[in-house]
């Protein structure tokens, strides 16, 4: 079985497809809140799936991290409208004080089904 891997440099690849699974490295995007940019993280996610040759309703789980559990109820909003609601991934949502930067306050990685 092959891997392919896509939108890669030195240090990781946006996207892995093994066999008939796709995995997408963990997703940030800017804006001024989680709103902002929970929703463009999954704009992000759809485009890289498409890409992959899948889309959201294939997912099989996501991991959340956000800087603060405050904007837990403010994250769901965006997510709860995006999801497909007839085929929710398995999902886990954690607080993680530090993304990769101070500007990021939401990353989310998903796997999906090809």
């Amino acid at each position: 079985m092959s891997i392919t891997r896509m939108d890669s440099n030195q240090r990781m690849s946006q996207i892995v497809i093994n066999g008939d699974t796709v995995y997408l490295a963990g997703q940030v995007a800017k804006g001024e809140s989680v709103t902002a940019q929970t929703s463009g993280i999954l704009a992000q996610i759809d485009e890289l799936l498409a890409k992959a040759g899948t889309d959201k309703s294939k997912l099989i789980s996501a991991t959340i991290w956000l800087c603060s559990m405050d904007d837990f109820a403010d994250m769901n909003a965006v997510w709860d409208a995006w999801v497909d609601p007839a085929n929710v991934p398995a999902r886990a949502c954690v607080e993680s004080p530090r993304l990769a930067t101070p500007e990021f306050q939401v990353e989310i990685m998903v796997i999906a089904a090809k």
